[in-house]
């Protein structure tokens, strides 16, 4: 059982979060839409539109912006998105997964590029990042829900591959294909969960120790994560403590 790397949950943008939770709700939203559009408007017949409002409800989207979304797929309306996956180099060569919706190829990938190469990274081809990823399914629940080997005993009926706690709670990992039925085995021994999600997943985080480093990878963090086509940011690295604090 390691420790969790927490760098994705660091708020070194207090100034922006107004911002930074509308931006959340919309891409929430529209992969609400693009899920019930693909396959059934009903969550329970389509795990990828349950999953999608699931991790929609967790973030505190409200109901009738969820019920909106699913409308605008079942009138025919929504826009037609494209799906894709941009890999790339961050500063001190850190890797980085990017994932977007778009209606407008070229424009994305204009963009994301620019963001790579004004960080001092780099955008590279599909595949030069995604060995040092796994994919995987995501079920974190909060420390509240009992101690570490209460919910290790659970994640091993259930079929999990790995299981993460510490103070804050337990991040439990399985099978991206097994998600969906891994959550539920949970769910009933464990109750619900806080998020359920699919994730790139790093293999091997490098730490990163240096202030400079950490400021400008977070910079170009807050860049992608920023551009309206840009749905998730993963990146291969743990901070250090003291550059966490520092942040």
């Amino acid at each position: 059982m390691a420790g969790h790397s927490k760098w994705a949950n660091i708020q070194h943008r207090k100034g922006r979060q107004d911002a930074i939770r509308s931006k959340l709700f919309s891409k929430l939203a529209k992969e609400i839409t693009v899920a019930a559009k693909m396959g059934d408007p009903d969550p329970d017949k389509n795990p990828r539109l349950r999953l999608a409002v699931k991790e929609a409800k967790s973030n505190s989207v409200p109901k009738d912006v969820i019920d909106r979304a699913i409308k605008k797929a079942i009138g025919g309306d929504a826009e037609n998105y494209d799906e894709i996956r941009y890999e790339g180099y961050g500063p001190n060569g850190i890797a980085i997964m990017v994932e977007a919706m778009t209606d407008n190829r070229n424009r994305t990938a204009s963009n994301v590029r620019s963001y790579f190469t004004k960080s001092g990274g780099d955008m590279g081809q599909t595949g030069s990042v995604a060995f040092m990823f796994d994919r995987k399914g995501e079920i974190m629940y909060k420390a509240s829900v009992g101690d570490a080997d209460k919910v290790m005993m659970a994640a091993i009926e259930a079929g999990a591959d790995d299981v993460e706690s510490d103070e804050e709670g337990h991040w439990i990992y399985c099978s991206d294909t097994d998600l969906n039925e891994v959550a539920a085995a949970l769910e009933a021994v464990l109750g619900e969960s806080e998020t359920t999600k699919l994730i790139w997943k790093p293999q091997a985080p490098t730490e990163i120790t240096d202030l400079d480093t950490a400021q400008k990878l977070m910079k170009l963090i807050d860049t992608l994560e920023d551009d309206d086509d840009v749905q998730t940011v993963t990146g291969n690295f743990d901070l250090s403590e003291d550059v966490a604090a520092q942040l």
